[in-house]
This record gives structure tokens, sequence and C-alpha cells, in this order.
């Protein structure tokens, strides 16, 4: 039987996280408005809703060359990037999730010094531009492709698959090599979901590498175009295409920053639910277990 001060607590609690809530969705629910209705929304301090609809900063925005140049650039930096943490991560994590493997404590408290300190800006800078990095896409996703935090999270997600399983692939004659391709990796889908997840975000929405890294403007990734639409405000063909917005609305030039705004996040909208159903799982065993 629930007892009276359970169901005051609960009410507490949902009431505090319904306002946490909306307090971190009303700013993306801000910009939609202003890309929709960005004269009224502009200058309005509290709105729901648009006053009216219209997708003409969203059609004028297609005509902006340096979105797709960077939408090309983001995509093939988070595809390549998801790809390559992945496998490093299960090919470091893999080992270290068994307990007898020598040196084990050694490896892991190594890796977890590096994680606490870093070897600072400048050496990484000197680094990727003696390598032969520097304006390549090569600096972007090769420095970060293993974090101490994700291999922690797999390793842990690794022990807790039953050893039984190992143990009758090695009598039937499987080595280490196809037991983890076959076995392992098709069992762990959950946790590799979830880093894919926090992987792609991360280089879906990372500015300051490729602003330290690149200077070509057709290597731009996504999110230095909104920097330059955002802060500077003065591309040329951003400009000409406010230009065709003024005409309509005083406040276009908030109008198509928005639209700009909802256009970078709209992949990371569309991709979201499909992994969504391993995330909890993976999150929760990788975090627990081990």
């Amino acid at each position: 039987m629930v007892k009276y001060g359970d169901k005051i607590v609960d009410i507490l609690l949902y009431a505090f996280m319904t306002g946490v809530m909306i307090i971190t969705l009303y700013p993306f629910w801000t910009q939609v408005i202003i890309s929709l209705d960005g004269g009224d929304a502009a200058h309005s301090t509290f709105k729901l809703f648009p006053s009216s609809i219209s997708f003409d900063s969203y059609k004028l925005a297609f005509d902006f060359d340096a979105l797709w140049v960077g939408y090309k650039n983001t995509i093939l930096r988070t595809c390549l990037g998801v790809m390559i943490s992945i496998l490093a991560t299960a090919i470091t994590a893999y080992p270290l999730s068994k307990k007898d493997l020598p040196l084990n404590k050694w490896v892991t408290r190594f890796m977890l010094i590096q994680f606490i300190i870093g070897g600072g800006l400048i050496p990484n800078y000197l680094l990727i531009k003696y390598l032969g990095m520097y304006n390549t896409i090569w600096a972007l996703v090769v420095p970060g492709m293993i974090s101490t935090f994700n291999v922690i999270i797999m390793r842990n997600f690794f022990r807790s698959l039953p050893e039984s399983l190992e143990e009758s692939a090695m009598v039937d004659g499987a080595g280490f090599l196809r037991i983890f391709v076959r076995i392992i990796l098709p069992l762990s889908m959950p946790i590799i979901a979830t880093e894919a997840l926090w992987v792609g975000v991360g280089h879906w929405n990372a500015w300051f590498d490729a602003l330290i890294y690149t200077n070509d403007t057709n290597k731009e990734m996504l999110q230095l175009v909104l920097r330059r639409i955002i802060i500077q405000n003065n591309p040329t063909q951003f400009t000409d295409i406010l230009a065709k917005l003024q005409e309509k609305n005083p406040y276009s030039g908030m109008q198509l920053q928005a639209t700009v705004i909802m256009l970078s996040i709209l992949p990371m909208l569309v991709v979201y639910p499909f992994i969504q159903k391993y995330f909890v799982k993976g999150i929760m065993v990788g975090a627990v277990k081990g």
C-alpha cells in the first residue's frame, strides 16, 4: 500500500522533472518559432506558437552553398569518426575485460592518468602538424578515437557477458578473433549503439578542433559555418540571401540564423529514435556490471 508521504514525494519529483524538461526544451522550441516566424518571435519575450508560418528562410537557406559543404564534411567526419572509434574502443576493451590478462590493472591505471591529465593544446597541435595530418580529415578523427571512459564502459559490458559462451566456442575450435567477431560483437549491440551515439554527437557538434587543424573553406565543418553566421554574420553569400528576406521581414537575420541552427541539428534528431531502444540498456549494463 502506497503511503501518503510517498505520493507527495512522487508529485514533487514529477513536478521537478517537468520543470527541467520545459527549461531544456524551450530554447529549442524558441529556435523553431523564430525560424518559422522571425518577425514576431524575434522581439517577443515569450511565445509558444508562431503567429504565422513561413518557410521562406528554409527555401533560401538551401541556396547557401557553404551550408552543404559543411554538411558533406561533417557527415564524412561523423561516419568515419564513429567507425574508427568504435572499432578501436572494442579492440582495446575486449582484452581488458579479461581479469587474468597480465598487467591489466596497470594498463587501466595508465589510461586513467592520461584521461585526467591531457597533453595540452600546443603539443597536440605540433604533433598533428609534424605527423602531416594538418588540414586533413584525419586530424579530426584520429586524436580522439579512443576515450578512456568509453573503453571502461565497453569493458564492463564485455565482462557482463557469460564466460560459458566463449568456453563453448573454444571447445568447438574457435579462436579469440572469431569469438570476438562472431559472438562478442553481435551480443554487444546495445553498448556499441550507445557509444556510437556519444561519439557521433561529439563529432557532429565539434568545432574547436576543426578551427585549429583546418584552414580550407572546402573542408569547413557545419558547426564552423554556423559559427561564422552567428558571430560574424557577414559571409558574402549569406548576406545576399539575407537581403532577399529583408524585404519581407525586418528580423530576417535572426530568422535565417535560427533556420541554419535547425538544419544543423536535424540529423541528430532523426537518428536518435532508431537507436533509443539500445541506449538505456547499454549504458546501464556497461556502467553497473563489471
